[in-house]
C-alpha cells in the first residue's frame, strides 16, 4: 500500500482538530459513499423457472376454459379475428345473445381441447388468428345474424374461418347452410302440420333430409314434453 506524505507550508505544525479534519477528508469511508451511476439499481426478476410454470398455468386454464364451453354446445365457428380493434370487439359481444360465448385463445389451445372429440373436424380453421363463437342453442340462425349484422355495419372483410355443427365441418362458403336452418317455431308448425294433414305430407317429411328430419323430431319431443305428453 502506498503512502501519502502530507507536507506544511508553515513552520507552525497544525493542531489535533486541523490535523482531524484533513485525515478525515483525504479518507473517505466507502461503506458511506453514495453510489453513483456506475452501480445502477437492479430490478430482479422471477426464474426463468417461476415464469415457465406460470405460462404453462395460463394455458392449462384456456384449455380448460375451451372444454368448460363445449359442454352443451350445438355450433363452434372460428371468426378471424386480425384487424379487430378492442372497441370492435366488445361492441360484438354485446349484440351477441346470451346463448353464445365469444373468446379469443391460441389455435392450438383450442385444438388441445377439442382433439378427440366430436369437434375435432374444426381442425381447418387452425391457421390465422381466430376468435371462436361457441353456440349453446338450437337456434342457429338467431346466434350466427348478429355476427353478420354487425360485420355488414362495420364494413368488415372478417368472416368465418368454418365451423362444426352436428360433427360436420362447414366451410365459410357452406354457411348459407347454416343460417337458413329452420327456427324451432318453423319445426314445430312443420311437425304439426303433417302430422294433422294427409299421409302424404308425412311421407314428405320422412322423406327430408336426415338432418332436417332429427331436429323436427327432436323439436316435437320436446314439445310433448313440455305439454305433459298432450
Amino acid at each position: 500500500m502506498e503512502a501519502t506524505l502530507f507536507t506544511f507550508p508553515s513552520s507552525k505544525p497544525p493542531s489535533s482538530q486541523t490535523l482531524t479534519l484533513t485525515l478525515k477528508s483525504h479518507f473517505k469511508n466507502p461503506l458511506l459513499a453514495r453510489p453513483t451511476s456506475h452501480f445502477p439499481t437492479l430490478h430482479h426478476k422471477p426464474p426463468t423457472s417461476i415464469r415457465a410454470a406460470i405460462s404453462r398455468t395460463k394455458k392449462e386454464e384456456t384449455v380448460d376454459t375451451v372444454k368448460q364451453q363445449l359442454q352443451d354446445c350445438h355450433l363452434l365457428a372460428g371468426i378471424k379475428y386480425k384487424g379487430f380493434t378492442v372497441k370492435q370487439f366488445q361492441e360484438l359481444r354485446q349484440v351477441l345473445p346470451d346463448s353464445t360465448k365469444l373468446i379469443v385463445a391460441k389455435n392450438t389451445l383450442v385444438f388441445k381441447a377439442i382433439e378427440g372429440t366430436k369437434w375435432e373436424p374444426l381442425k381447418p380453421c387452425m391457421k390465422g388468428m381466430n376468435a371462436w363463437l361457441f353456440v349453446h342453442s338450437e337456434e342457429i340462425p338467431a346466434a350466427i345474424k348478429p355476427f353478420r349484422s354487425f360485420q355488414k355495419e362495420k364494413k368488415l372483410e372478417n368472416d368465418f374461418s368454418g365451423a362444426v355443427f352436428e360433427g360436420k365441418f362447414y366451410a365459410p362458403e357452406e354457411f348459407k347452410a347454416l343460417e337458413s336452418l329452420p327456427t324451432r317455431a318453423e319445426i314445430y308448425a312443420t311437425l304439426l302440420g303433417s302430422l294433422k294433414g294427409p299421409a302424404t305430407a308425412v311421407v314428405a317429411t320422412l322423406q327430408a333430409p336426415a338432418r332436417d328430419l332429427v331436429l323436427l323430431l327432436k323439436a316435437y319431443v320436446k314439445k310433448l314434453e313440455e305439454n305433459g305428453g298432450q
